[in-house]
């Protein structure tokens, strides 16, 4: 380099320092004072309350009290510095030497694809954590710098050494040491010991991979090093260190994560499209029953056999969600079941194909004949692999005779069925093909637990919601409103299927779901019991309960009618102990089927059952889920036959559709049918 080319170098340089003199100067100007830096947030905090208000979680950043720095113990303030920053008594904010090795180490890595590492000074970090991102670029390691040397400038070492103890985050959501002192050893932070202070110290670097909660190996191996380092740069002798064994350390236990974050977990995210504040600490005021929360968890715990797992939606009568389980251990496993799994309902699903078939004309006393029927090469059979000949509608529903609702789908068109699982709310696709009336879509729990809900509310949609309102620094920032605008039936349809529903518990699959009240529901079991269901609803509770395993794998002896429909039982009978007892519109009829008391071992028998395969095709008989059942479990179609009066049926047809019954029990629509309400409701589904 020449003469002028010296002269020029020289002269860009102190262009160079006089436009960072003044860069840092002005930026000194402009920071906010110490007290001001010490009541800034770090993030949002989120409190979510029950209905009675009890605090279920709290989310987001955990701030402890805020420590001075006489306060802090020494052993705290030797271990970070030495970790973290072993210059910082002796740099203006950033740290030349350290900032070399790292370009030194950056250089002889290049091409690894990995950061720049070791060039952060402890003053960096507090302004990066004060009034940067985390984002990585060279524009924004520009700013931090200039942002450090003007806060060395501005503040003691003392003042930013308090502001980062108070401040960095070290991981399980803490800031600052006094929260992770409380979180991690179950004390504050002027109680902490040497190797309490190492395990901290060394969480900076890599909060969720060396956090003790996470992976206690790790955080003792870091802790080791970080004593060595102490060791190393004098904070602590060589001996102090080699008997400090930060694995003698007793780690506060873990709180208890119950069946409650399933709740939490399904309606917190919803705040991103309720509201717009991401700043202030909110107060999140939910549905959550507290009582019914823990009536849930006992009856899925309680029922579920022991190689399944179990879910529960519980909906009040404006759709406010009382009470979610997503499964039998939420530590275990934190995939909710009650809102994101999607299963075959089985029977279940003949909601949607008797509401189609109401709509269209039918009533519940109609008569139709159960006889062998073939749906476009499909053959759908009953559980027994018998045909009972005529019988009412209301008898098909109660026993969930197959043949029945395959000719209902056929008469009505599947088409009309899918429509009308989508009006109700049933979110993931529905096939059409004929099979489908037997349940062969799958769904979630918790769509169709609102489609029931719909029913009980005389055909006005349904919306499960968990949030009531959202404050923020005591202002209500979001309440939420019921809307009853959207009609889905006629009510007159509605009360009908209430009619079936209620029968369908009384006498027939879902009787063991009687809870001494009026109670409304439906059974479903799968192919092979992979899936068994029940949905009902009583004094304005609506509740849908499913057990399966998650493998879809064959759990023996699962219909809908027995640990699900017993799960209902033992939830129901205390979540509705304290609501007055509500009949129905409709009174219950029994089916011209009813039997005398001590001859009701059919109505013990499991659903129907869902003979297809995951093409809609039939089964070969052999494997079909009842062979190989035990006896007392099957149903015996000549005491069947005998007990109803009915001989197998002949093999030529018979009419689908019979003369007026002989009693009416739900009274005819005041206005003629095709006048009952339609429009768009019915044109498109819900959702």
């Amino acid at each position: 380099m020449g003469f002028w080319g010296a002269i020029g170098s020289a002269a860009l340089a102190a262009v160079a320092f006089i436009v960072l003199l003044i860069a840092v100067f002005s930026t000194k100007a402009s920071l906010p004072s110490f007290d001001e830096l010490k009541s800034s947030p770090n993030g949002q905090m989120i409190r979510v309350h029950a209905a009675d208000g009890t605090v279920l979680v709290s989310m987001g950043p955990s701030y402890g009290e805020w420590v001075s720095y006489d306060a802090i113990p020494k052993v705290m303030k030797d271990a970070i510095v030495a970790v973290e920053d072993r210059r910082f008594e002796s740099h203006w904010g950033v740290d030349l030497w350290g900032l070399a090795r790292a370009v030194r180490t950056g250089i002889a890595n290049r091409g690894s694809g990995r950061r720049l590492q070791g060039a952060s000074t402890i003053t960096q970090q507090v302004a990066r954590t004060i009034f940067l991102s985390n984002k990585y670029d060279l524009g924004r390691k520009l700013r931090e710098g200039v942002l450090a040397l003007a806060m060395e400038r501005k503040f003691s070492k003392e003042q930013i050494l308090e502001l980062y103890l108070n401040k960095v985050y070290f991981g399980g959501g803490a800031y600052g040491i006094d929260a992770a002192g409380r979180k991690f050893f179950g004390h504050a932070a002027d109680k902490l010991s040497l190797a309490e202070a190492a395990i901290i110290a060394g969480l900076v670097k890599a909060p969720s991979h060396y956090s003790p909660t996470a992976d206690a190996e790790a955080a003792v191996g870091r802790a080791s090093v970080v004593l060595d380092v102490m060791a190393e740069t004098g904070k602590i002798s060589h001996a102090t260190a080699g008997a400090t064994d930060p694995r003698t350390v007793k780690l506060a236990p873990e709180p208890k994560q119950n069946s409650v974050r399933y709740f939490t977990d399904w309606a917190l995210p919803q705040l991103e499209v309720l509201i717009d504040e991401t700043d202030a600490p909110l107060e999140v005021w939910t549905t959550l029953d507290l009582g019914m929360q823990r009536a849930a968890d006992d009856a899925i715990r309680a029922n579920s056999p022991g190689s399944a797992q179990g879910a529960l939606v519980s909906l009040d009568r404006d759709g406010a969600v009382r009470a979610m389980v997503g499964g039998k251990d939420y530590v275990a496993s934190i995939y909710n079941r009650a809102t994101q799994a999607t299963r075959q309902p089985g029977s279940a699903f003949k909601l949607f194909v008797y509401l189609a078939a109401l709509e269209a004309g039918h009533r519940p006393d109609d008569m139709v004949v159960d006889e062998p029927v073939t749906i476009r090469g499909w053959t759908p059979r009953n559980n027994s692999g018998r045909n009972s000949g005529e019988m009412s509608l209301r008898s098909a529903f109660a026993y969930s005779i197959n043949t029945i609702a395959a000719k209902l789908g056929q008469e009505v068109g599947f088409g009309t069925i899918a429509d009308m699982a989508r009006r109700f709310g049933i979110t993931t696709p529905v096939d059409t093909h004929p099979a489908m009336v037997l349940g062969t879509s799958d769904v979630r729990l918790i769509d169709m637990t609102r489609a029931f809900a719909s029913v009980a509310s005389k055909g006005v949609a349904i919306a499960p919601y968990g949030i009531t309102r959202v404050t923020a620094n005591g202002a209500v920032i979001y309440s939420h409103e019921v809307d009853t605008s959207h009609v889905l039936v006629a009510p007159y349809v509605a009360a009908q299927m209430t009619d079936l529903l209620q029968t369908a518990v009384n006498t027939g699959t879902g009787k063991a779901a009687q809870i001494g009240r009026p109670v409304a529901g439906k059974t479903g079991t799968t192919t092979s019991n992979k899936d068994g269901w029940f949905v009902g609803f009583s004094s304005g509770l609506t509740t849908g309960v499913w057990m399966g395993r998650d493998d879809a794998r064959v759990v023996p002896g699962l219909q809908g009618g027995t640990a699900p429909a017993r799960a209902f039982q033992n939830f129901m009978v205390k979540a509705v102990a304290r609501r007055p007892v509500e009949q129905f519109e409709t009174k219950v009829t029994l089916p011209e089927w009813q039997i005398e008391p001590e001859d009701n071992a059919y109505y013990e028998a499991p659903d129907n059952g869902l003979f297809v395969d995951e093409d809609g095709n039939p089964l070969p008989r052999e494997q079909e889920p009842d062979k190989g059942r035990p006896p007392e479990d099957r149903i015996d179609q000549d005491w069947l036959d005998r007990m109803t009066g009915n001989e197998p049926p002949a093999p030529q047809p018979a009419p689908t559709r019979a003369p007026p019954p002989r009693q009416q029990t739900i009274p005819a629509p005041s206005q003629p049918r095709e006048e009952s309400p339609r429009g768009e409701d019915q044109e498109r589904p819900t959702q």
